[in-house]
């Protein structure tokens, strides 16, 4: 099975300088703990509610702030669409994340893949074994 037969692939994104209350509200709207973070077609981060939770509500941070401001940055974990589920999954445990960013083969963004997808088209077998190789190696209790 391939990357594009599990992944999500009606994904909102934002700009840098949306301003996280747009963010949240697009999140509650959507139904989903994920944004990313889209500047000039290229993913540059990810913003998750438990992003906004911890650097913004927790430390008393305005909601008009750009989004750049709560965003996890760094490198961003992707996958190819066409790439092996399986593999998907490894590569989420051996980062310990629950959530990978699809690319295209042109590197533009076509999706999401997560646990919960992996689940409903992989099997709970799979989510469980990835959830627990996810929360191990710390032995801290997964976001």
């Amino acid at each position: 099975m391939k990357v594009s037969d599990a992944m999500t692939s009606q994904v909102s994104t934002a700009a840098p300088t949306d301003s996280i209350r747009h963010v949240a509200q697009v999140m509650a709207h959507i139904d989903s703990g994920v944004v990313p973070v889209v500047e000039g077609g290229k993913v540059i981060g990810l913003v998750t509610d438990r992003d906004i939770v911890l650097r913004v509500v927790a430390e008393g941070q305005s909601l008009d702030s750009p989004i750049s401001e709560a965003m996890s940055v760094g490198e961003v974990l992707s996958v190819r669409e066409d790439d092996v589920l399986a593999d998907a999954t490894a590569k989420m445990s051996s980062h310990q994340v629950r959530r990978l960013v699809v690319l295209n083969d042109a590197g533009v963004l076509s999706g999401i893949l997560s646990l919960g997808d992996v689940a409903k088209d992989y099997g709970a077998k799979q989510v469980g074994k990835t959830l627990e190789d996810i929360s191990a190696e710390t032995g801290a209790a997964p976001h």
